[in-house]
């Protein structure tokens, strides 16, 4: 199965230059979902850290500006960010004609295929078809929400989304779905890896 592939980018608010133009210069303030390995997960000892974690740390400290990066579910952080709650978002976040109506995207930094993660020992997965009378696990509030639901509805599989990608992996790991779809970047952090075009876990 050719896998898609998702130009990923940094999300602001679409608002005017005038916005900009401030004279005081407070930290700066964004989110991540924090349990995106890794982009962004937990560190031992508290905080953050990860490659979105460092990439705006650095971002902040060229221009010279504080930041403060909150950790949230993927779900809410556009909600949030459109209530003003945020600056920008420096989760990874797919460019998609809906969004930017809304949303003004930096350019892309990172090309992502779609992938799937399955179970050890699982028969591959070729196409869609292969789905068919299963259950397929992502992560809530993403593109690959969206696109398992509508390949689902034509080739009759079930999608279950989850507030992390821990847990969708989890539901996998698990044996109450047979597939987790989420970006390459993310499908082969699990620590059990093989060379499969669908990477599986123990």
């Amino acid at each position: 199965m050719r896998p898609r592939r998702s130009l990923l980018a940094a999300a602001f608010v679409l608002l005017s230059t005038a916005a900009f133009a401030q004279q005081s210069l407070p930290p700066l303030r964004t989110a991540v979902d924090g349990t995106y390995a890794p982009h962004a997960m937990p560190k031992l000892g508290g905080g953050l850290e990860g490659f979105q974690i460092d990439l705006f740390n650095e971002v902040a400290r060229r221009m010279h500006r504080g930041i403060t990066i909150d950790s949230a579910s993927f779900s809410g952080l556009i909600p949030a960010l459109e209530a003003g709650r945020y600056d920008f978002l420096a989760a990874p976040t797919t460019v998609t004609p809906e969004r930017a109506q809304n949303l003004l995207f930096t350019q892309g930094y990172l090309w992502t295929d779609f992938q799937f993660g399955i179970r050890k020992g699982s028969a591959p997965i070729k196409g869609w078809a292969d789905l068919k009378g299963k259950t397929v696990a992502v992560n809530k509030g993403t593109p690959y929400e969206t696109l398992s639901k509508k390949m689902g509805d034509q080739y009759g599989f079930t999608v279950v989304a989850f507030d992390t990608q821990p847990d969708a992996v989890q539901a996998v790991v698990s044996g109450h779905a047979y597939a987790s779809l989420a970006g390459n970047t993310v499908i082969n952090t699990p620590p059990a890896r093989t060379r499969n075009s669908s990477p599986t876990w123990l």
